[in-house]
């Protein structure tokens, strides 16, 4: 039998039970009815790293832009001309002029080139030049009004590897979309599209798919330290090696790009060839690239550089073989050609040259090819 005291325990228990369900706030069922929406937990404040990112990616998106082609064809039977799209691709503003830099193979081939800013405007491009060593393209556009913001720009000569990066673009058409890695690698050279090695890549595992081609990649202070050029990839997308055109070449290329519509490179004034230099080396085991031709009237002809002479019954007769430039040994003309490139026409180098066996320094200005 219960007691008087257990009763009266139990008894208040009920009274003080049915009393709490009645006082309880609506609020309280509604993280326990079932369909309801869940109550939102509060956050702390973004940490200093992500309002860095976010800061970045606002202040630089207006300066990144999505580029959309097209081609010109005829239809056979009516022989009306059509326009078909042709592909998309990434850029950004160089200049307050309305020159925007992109990849050549991102325009290459292309009859029209529409360049969408990132306030939803549109406008037709033109294309001002080119460099295929270098994929690089300039295209204009005439904004008018509300001009967008020319991408700072920052030097790719100090780069580290470990440094972190971004990258900005329209990979696969999804407009605006920022990606983040690290510089993996320095100095690497790819083969191009349209033929010869594209020299002094940035290597980043940032993602960068198809349609980020010719976007920029940042440094953590939002300046521009390459263009996205290309992936290294069997499925055609991201695996984690993707390159960059480092900006010292960017800043080298388009300003020629901008007044000539093409880039001049210069040159020694010699003839070489990959080819027959491998061969040349490998018989006469023999490093240095071959002077094949000097051309006439040009510094390297001043300075009494000889090429290789063939006698009548077959035989090869070398001229000067190019040792090293500046002190940097040479072990073919592709890296001749890409330590020229980093240096301006009319400047002069130091060039260690062999001829019968007997080696001598030299001094030559360059000039364009």
């Amino acid at each position: 039998m219960m007691n008087i005291s257990n009763l009266l325990h139990h008894t208040f228990g009920l009274i003080f039970g049915l009393l709490l369900s009645v006082c309880l706030p609506v609020s309280a069922h509604a993280d326990t009815t079932p369909g309801k929406p869940r109550a939102v937990t509060p956050r702390a404040e973004l940490g200093a790293e992500e309002k860095s990112i976010i800061h970045l990616f606002d202040k630089s998106k207006d300066s990144v832009v999505f580029i959309s082609t097209s081609e010109r064809v005829q239809d056979l039977w009516s022989r009306n001309v059509y326009s078909v799209p042709k592909g998309s691709g990434s850029g950004f503003i160089w200049d307050e002029f309305g020159h925007v830099v992109t990849n050549l193979h991102v325009v290459q081939g292309a009859s029209e080139a529409t360049i969408k800013l990132a306030d939803g405007r549109s406008f037709k491009a033109k294309l001002v030049g080119a460099s295929p060593r270098h994929d690089i393209a300039v295209l204009k556009i005439n904004t008018g009004f509300n001009k967008p913001e020319p991408v700072p720009i920052g030097t790719s000569k100090d780069l580290k590897v470990g440094q972190t990066v971004f990258a900005i673009g329209n990979p696969f058409g999804l407009d605006w979309t920022l990606t983040r890695g690290i510089v993996s690698a320095l100095d690497r050279s790819i083969e191009g599209d349209s033929g010869g090695k594209i020299d002094h890549l940035i290597q980043t595992d940032a993602a960068i798919n198809p349609g980020n081609s010719g976007g920029p990649l940042l440094d953590s202070a939002g300046r521009l330290i390459g263009i996205n050029t290309a992936i290294y990839s069997r499925s055609g997308s991201s695996a984690g090696i993707g390159f960059s055109i480092p900006v010292d070449t960017v800043n080298r290329v388009v300003p020629q790009l901008i007044q000539k519509g093409k880039y001049l490179r210069p040159t020694l004034g010699v003839e070489i060839d990959e080819g027959i230099n491998t061969r040349l080396s490998t018989a006469l085991r023999t490093e240095g690239v071959f002077v094949l031709q000097v051309n006439p009237g040009t510094s390297a002809d001043k300075a009494g550089l000889k090429g290789l002479k063939i006698r009548g019954n077959g035989e090869v007769i070398t001229g000067d073989i190019i040792l090293s430039v500046n002190g940097i040994k040479l072990s073919s003309p592709d890296k001749l050609t890409s330590l020229l490139d980093e240096r301006q026409i009319g400047e002069s180098v130091n060039l260690t040259v062999s001829r019968d066996g007997k080696t001598r320094d030299i001094s030559l200005s360059l000039q364009a090819e």
